[in-house]
Protein backbone atom coordinates (compact mmCIF):
# COMPACT_ATOMS: atom_id res chain seq x y z
CA UNK A 1 0.00 0.00 0.00
CA UNK A 2 2.81 2.06 1.23
CA UNK A 3 4.45 1.78 -2.63
CA UNK A 4 1.11 2.40 -4.48
CA UNK A 5 0.99 5.81 -2.47
CA UNK A 6 4.43 6.64 -2.94
CA UNK A 7 4.18 6.18 -6.95
CA UNK A 8 0.82 7.89 -6.85
CA UNK A 9 2.82 11.21 -5.38
CA UNK A 10 5.90 10.49 -7.60
CA UNK A 11 3.67 10.81 -10.59
CA UNK A 12 1.44 13.67 -9.33
CA UNK A 13 5.17 15.52 -8.55
CA UNK A 14 5.76 15.17 -12.47
CA UNK A 15 2.63 16.13 -13.88
CA UNK A 16 2.58 19.40 -11.79
CA UNK A 17 6.22 20.32 -12.93
CA UNK A 18 5.08 19.19 -16.88
CA UNK A 19 2.19 21.46 -16.51
CA UNK A 20 4.47 24.39 -14.67
CA UNK A 21 7.11 24.16 -17.69
CA UNK A 22 4.55 24.18 -20.44
CA UNK A 23 2.74 27.45 -18.60
CA UNK A 24 6.40 28.65 -18.81
CA UNK A 25 6.54 27.91 -22.48
CA UNK A 26 3.72 30.42 -23.41
CA UNK A 27 0.92 28.77 -21.57
CA UNK A 28 -1.15 32.19 -21.47
CA UNK A 29 0.76 34.10 -18.78
CA UNK A 30 2.29 37.18 -18.67
CA UNK A 31 1.13 41.02 -20.06
CA UNK A 32 -0.76 40.38 -23.23
CA UNK A 33 0.76 41.92 -26.43
CA UNK A 34 0.26 46.13 -27.15
CA UNK A 35 -2.14 46.73 -29.47
CA UNK A 36 -0.15 48.81 -32.71
CA UNK A 37 -0.97 52.98 -32.14
CA UNK A 38 -4.18 54.28 -33.88
CA UNK A 39 -3.95 56.31 -37.46
CA UNK A 40 -2.82 59.74 -36.43
CA UNK A 41 -3.26 61.51 -39.40
CA UNK A 42 -3.35 60.90 -43.70
CA UNK A 43 -2.33 63.43 -46.05
CA UNK A 44 -3.05 62.79 -49.68
CA UNK A 45 -3.11 66.70 -50.97
CA UNK A 46 -5.74 68.30 -53.24
CA UNK A 47 -5.39 68.47 -57.02
CA UNK A 48 -3.47 71.53 -58.30
CA UNK A 49 -3.84 73.44 -61.69
CA UNK A 50 -0.72 72.08 -63.36
CA UNK A 51 2.91 72.37 -61.18
CA UNK A 52 2.43 75.42 -58.42
CA UNK A 53 4.18 75.94 -54.98
CA UNK A 54 2.57 74.25 -52.35
CA UNK A 55 0.37 75.77 -49.69
CA UNK A 56 -1.89 75.34 -47.19
CA UNK A 57 -4.69 75.63 -49.59
CA UNK A 58 -3.59 72.47 -50.59
CA UNK A 59 -3.55 70.05 -47.29
CA UNK A 60 -6.64 68.44 -47.09
CA UNK A 61 -6.68 67.22 -43.59
CA UNK A 62 -7.82 70.32 -42.52
CA UNK A 63 -6.53 69.18 -38.74
CA UNK A 64 -3.08 69.98 -40.25
CA UNK A 65 -0.98 72.80 -40.59
CA UNK A 66 1.65 72.61 -43.47
CA UNK A 67 5.52 73.80 -42.51
CA UNK A 68 8.30 74.21 -45.37
CA UNK A 69 12.14 74.05 -44.87
CA UNK A 70 14.90 75.09 -46.55
CA UNK A 71 16.45 78.03 -48.34
CA UNK A 72 14.42 77.66 -51.41
CA UNK A 73 11.00 76.37 -49.68
CA UNK A 74 9.46 78.38 -51.92
CA UNK A 75 10.48 75.75 -54.84
CA UNK A 76 9.06 73.41 -53.04
CA UNK A 77 5.91 72.12 -55.71
CA UNK A 78 2.73 70.42 -55.54
CA UNK A 79 1.29 69.08 -58.78
CA UNK A 80 -1.44 66.06 -60.21
CA UNK A 81 0.84 65.30 -63.38
CA UNK A 82 -0.36 61.42 -64.00
CA UNK A 83 -3.30 61.92 -62.02
CA UNK A 84 -1.96 61.63 -58.80
CA UNK A 85 -1.60 64.47 -56.66
CA UNK A 86 2.04 64.78 -54.99
CA UNK A 87 4.71 66.70 -53.86
CA UNK A 88 7.43 66.82 -55.90
CA UNK A 89 11.21 68.66 -55.39
CA UNK A 90 12.43 69.36 -58.98
CA UNK A 91 12.65 73.27 -58.17
CA UNK A 92 14.35 72.97 -54.47
CA UNK A 93 17.55 74.94 -55.12
CA UNK A 94 19.27 73.28 -51.61
CA UNK A 95 17.94 70.97 -49.49
CA UNK A 96 14.38 70.78 -47.96
CA UNK A 97 11.68 69.50 -45.92
CA UNK A 98 8.03 69.50 -45.27
CA UNK A 99 6.05 68.76 -42.13
CA UNK A 100 2.66 68.40 -40.84
CA UNK A 101 1.79 69.29 -37.46
CA UNK A 102 -1.89 68.37 -35.61
CA UNK A 103 -3.43 71.54 -34.27
CA UNK A 104 -5.22 70.24 -31.17
CA UNK A 105 -2.27 67.80 -30.42
CA UNK A 106 1.47 66.23 -29.89
CA UNK A 107 1.93 62.17 -31.40
CA UNK A 108 3.71 59.36 -29.15
CA UNK A 109 5.90 57.65 -31.50
CA UNK A 110 7.35 55.59 -29.16
CA UNK A 111 6.71 51.75 -29.72
CA UNK A 112 5.14 50.22 -32.27
CA UNK A 113 4.38 54.12 -34.21
CA UNK A 114 5.02 53.95 -37.76
CA UNK A 115 4.79 55.95 -41.25
CA UNK A 116 3.48 54.99 -44.49
CA UNK A 117 3.77 56.59 -47.44
CA UNK A 118 3.03 56.39 -50.85
CA UNK A 119 6.34 57.92 -53.68
CA UNK A 120 8.86 57.89 -56.19
CA UNK A 121 12.18 59.37 -56.89
CA UNK A 122 14.46 60.37 -60.01
CA UNK A 123 18.20 60.24 -60.01
CA UNK A 124 20.00 59.20 -56.91
CA UNK A 125 16.86 61.43 -54.51
CA UNK A 126 16.13 59.35 -51.44
CA UNK A 127 12.99 60.25 -48.90
CA UNK A 128 14.21 60.26 -45.24
CA UNK A 129 11.86 61.44 -42.48
CA UNK A 130 11.87 64.11 -40.14
CA UNK A 131 10.53 65.01 -36.74
CA UNK A 132 10.13 68.24 -34.61
CA UNK A 133 9.99 67.11 -30.96
CA UNK A 134 7.61 69.50 -29.05
CA UNK A 135 11.02 71.06 -27.01
CA UNK A 136 12.00 72.42 -30.31
CA UNK A 137 14.77 70.13 -31.60
CA UNK A 138 14.54 68.92 -35.55
CA UNK A 139 15.56 65.63 -36.25
CA UNK A 140 16.08 63.57 -39.66
CA UNK A 141 16.51 59.64 -39.84
CA UNK A 142 18.81 57.06 -41.17
CA UNK A 143 15.67 55.56 -43.17
CA UNK A 144 15.30 56.19 -47.08
CA UNK A 145 12.85 55.33 -49.47
CA UNK A 146 13.31 55.59 -53.37
CA UNK A 147 11.67 54.15 -56.08
CA UNK A 148 12.62 55.37 -59.70
CA UNK A 149 10.33 52.89 -61.52
CA UNK A 150 6.97 53.86 -60.27
CA UNK A 151 4.63 54.93 -56.65
CA UNK A 152 5.48 52.72 -54.24
CA UNK A 153 4.16 52.44 -50.60
CA UNK A 154 6.56 51.67 -47.75
CA UNK A 155 6.34 51.49 -43.82
CA UNK A 156 8.71 51.80 -41.39
CA UNK A 157 8.65 51.92 -37.39
CA UNK A 158 9.99 54.74 -36.04
CA UNK A 159 12.03 52.90 -33.21
CA UNK A 160 14.21 50.89 -35.53
CA UNK A 161 15.34 54.47 -37.07
CA UNK A 162 18.60 56.13 -36.65
CA UNK A 163 18.20 59.70 -36.00
CA UNK A 164 20.75 62.95 -36.36
CA UNK A 165 20.24 66.30 -34.69
CA UNK A 166 18.98 69.37 -38.42
CA UNK A 167 19.66 72.67 -38.28
CA UNK A 168 16.23 74.10 -39.67
CA UNK A 169 15.64 76.16 -41.82
CA UNK A 170 18.69 75.10 -43.52
CA UNK A 171 17.64 71.08 -43.44
CA UNK A 172 21.17 70.04 -42.37
CA UNK A 173 22.23 67.30 -40.26
CA UNK A 174 24.62 68.44 -36.89
CA UNK A 175 26.97 65.98 -35.05
CA UNK A 176 26.87 62.55 -35.36
CA UNK A 177 24.02 59.66 -34.46
CA UNK A 178 22.11 59.97 -31.46
CA UNK A 179 22.23 57.29 -28.99
CA UNK A 180 19.03 58.26 -27.32
CA UNK A 181 15.67 59.91 -28.32
CA UNK A 182 12.90 60.41 -26.85
CA UNK A 183 9.92 60.23 -29.28
CA UNK A 184 6.84 60.70 -26.79
CA UNK A 185 6.04 64.16 -27.79
CA UNK A 186 6.70 64.93 -30.90
CA UNK A 187 5.19 68.03 -32.65
CA UNK A 188 6.05 67.67 -36.51
CA UNK A 189 6.27 64.61 -38.97
CA UNK A 190 7.11 64.46 -42.75
CA UNK A 191 10.21 63.66 -44.88
CA UNK A 192 13.01 65.31 -46.40
CA UNK A 193 15.01 65.41 -49.57
CA UNK A 194 18.70 66.16 -49.02
CA UNK A 195 19.61 66.67 -52.30
CA UNK A 196 18.87 69.71 -54.50
CA UNK A 197 16.29 69.41 -57.21
CA UNK A 198 17.57 69.74 -61.03
CA UNK A 199 14.37 71.01 -62.18
CA UNK A 200 12.12 69.33 -65.17
CA UNK A 201 12.90 65.82 -66.26
CA UNK A 202 14.64 63.14 -65.25
CA UNK A 203 17.23 63.07 -62.79
CA UNK A 204 16.52 64.78 -59.42
CA UNK A 205 13.87 64.99 -57.99
CA UNK A 206 11.28 62.98 -55.26
CA UNK A 207 7.67 62.54 -55.51
CA UNK A 208 5.65 62.06 -52.25
CA UNK A 209 1.72 61.50 -53.09
CA UNK A 210 0.60 60.69 -49.71
CA UNK A 211 1.60 60.12 -46.04
CA UNK A 212 0.30 58.05 -43.08
CA UNK A 213 1.56 58.62 -39.35
CA UNK A 214 0.75 56.17 -36.80
CA UNK A 215 0.98 57.06 -33.18
CA UNK A 216 -1.00 57.97 -30.16
CA UNK A 217 -2.45 61.67 -29.76
CA UNK A 218 -1.09 63.20 -26.84
CA UNK A 219 -2.98 66.53 -25.84
CA UNK A 220 -1.38 69.88 -26.30
CA UNK A 221 -2.48 71.17 -23.12
CA UNK A 222 -1.48 67.84 -21.19
CA UNK A 223 2.16 67.71 -23.03
CA UNK A 224 2.53 71.65 -21.50
CA UNK A 225 1.39 71.00 -17.88
CA UNK A 226 3.85 67.80 -17.23
CA UNK A 227 6.75 69.90 -18.41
Amino acid sequence: MKRHTFALIVVCTAASAFAQQQGGRGGGRGPAPQPPPPLFFKETWKQAPGNVPVTQEYVTNPDLQLNLYGTGKEDFGVTSEGNVPHIWTGLCATTCALTLAKKDSLVDLTGKAKIRWSLKTSGFHEVRPVLKLAEGTYLIGDHTDADTFDYRESEFYLSEVHWMKADMPKVQTKGTLLDKVDLSKVEEVGFADLMPGSGHGNGGYSDVAWIEVYGKPVPRDAATASK
